[in-house]
């Protein structure tokens, strides 16, 4: 059992670290913009990091998604800016449902353009009354004689007024189904969402009688819940990447800072506390690398049969980061609490990713449930 990446991963991770290090003067900026940061998009664009989530039929790099791939680059880019993250994974979340059951005309039209990040997409699924709970949400297709006509509102929608098309999970007759839906059509509306610990790309998206042809399915009339699940069977584990890269780069701020700060004679590195935190943070950090990792290897081979490992890596490692940045705060004393340096903007970034891609106590249950039909 080999524990290192292969080459062709390492390759991948260095393309990364090149992307990280052109953003870099950016980041502050960008993590605070509730809009696409221009020059952040610019080298996506010129890193080539977005054919990873393209089929290479269709522009990409691989034959199919590769979710370790996908996670080593998140947790590459969350250690610099996760705005730089967030743009990079909503290439493959908010298109990966026309990969699976896109028709070829629709494939044709959308997926090279993903690819190259020439347009961005976005994933529409939560309502302001519906979030982790979905089969409760309202957005509604109606069949008529001339096409399918939507109506509702989705809300938190990442890349919202800035994608080029949704990708709506919407109730139709008894089951669910997902449309592919252009930003541009008649009846489609934006409403930024108001601002966030941790500013995002987010608004409320509002269908008012959107007319579509019938084609603007994706897949078959009740396929919209098998289409959602896919797509987290592939992605949920790279915000698990995402989240040991934010964990990474703030325990590398505590340690810069505490093998320089001298308190009481010594750098607080040497003083028994404080090296104990550290202590517990490395290891929090190879810990939850190691299960992402091997949920990542799992998600190559059958995505949806591996979701529960997924959950589990998604789980640990959003709720350890959590952990370690704020022991790195602690650790940092007054220096951690400066509005606008990197450690207090990985503390505020930390705090949703326990929230989103599943909220912590959501996956418990689903994990739960799991385990007990198993063992049953």
């Amino acid at each position: 059992m080999n524990f290192e990446l292969d080459e062709p991963y390492l390759a991948i991770q260095r393309q990364a670290r090149d992307f990280a290090c052109a953003i870099e003067p950016l980041a502050t900026e960008a993590d605070e913009m509730s809009e696409i940061h221009p020059g952040v998009l610019t080298a996506l664009r010129e890193s080539g990091l977005s054919d990873l989530m393209v089929p290479a039929e269709y522009g990409g790099r691989t034959k199919r998604l590769d979710p370790l791939a996908i996670c080593i680059v998140r947790e590459v880019l969350m250690a610099t800016s996760a705005h730089a993250d967030s743009m990079f994974a909503l290439q493959g979340i908010g298109s990966y449902a026309i990969t699976v059951a896109g028709t070829a005309e629709q494939r044709q039209q959308w997926l090279p353009r993903v690819a190259a990040a020439e347009v961005l997409p976005a994933l529409a699924l939560t309502e302001p009354d519906a979030g982790s709970d979905l089969k409760s949400i309202t957005t509604e297709i109606t069949p008529g004689a001339d096409g399918l006509l939507l109506n509702g509102t989705k809300s938190y929608i990442s890349n919202a007024g800035a994608a080029a098309f949704y990708v709506v999970f919407a109730r139709e007759d008894s089951g669910f189904s997902m449309l592919l839906v252009p930003a541009d059509a008649a009846g489609v509306s934006v409403t930024p969402t108001p601002e966030l610990i941790a500013p995002h790309v987010l608004g409320d998206v509002r269908f008012d009688n959107v007319r579509l042809s019938p084609d603007a399915r994706l897949g078959n009339p009740g396929q919209g819940l098998n289409l959602v699940l896919a797509t987290l069977g592939v992605f949920r584990v790279s915000v698990a990447g995402a989240a040991v890269g934010l964990a990474q780069a703030a325990l590398e701020e505590a340690v810069r800072h505490t093998r320089t700060r001298v308190q009481f004679g010594r750098p607080l590195a040497r003083l028994g506390p404080v090296a104990q935190m550290l202590a517990d943070c490395w290891t929090e950090v190879e810990m939850t690398r190691l299960l992402t990792y091997r949920a990542a290897c799992l998600a190559v081979n059958d995505p949806a049969a591996s979701l529960n490992h997924s959950s589990m890596a998604k789980l640990a490692a959003s709720e350890a980061a959590s952990r370690v940045v704020d022991r790195c705060v602690q650790m940092m004393g007054r220096y951690g609490l400066v509005r606008d340096s990197k450690i207090e903007r990985l503390y505020r970034q930390a705090r949703p990713m326990r929230i989103y891609e599943g909220a912590s106590e959501v996956l418990r249950l689903g994990i739960a449930r799991q385990l007990t039909e198993e063992v049953r």
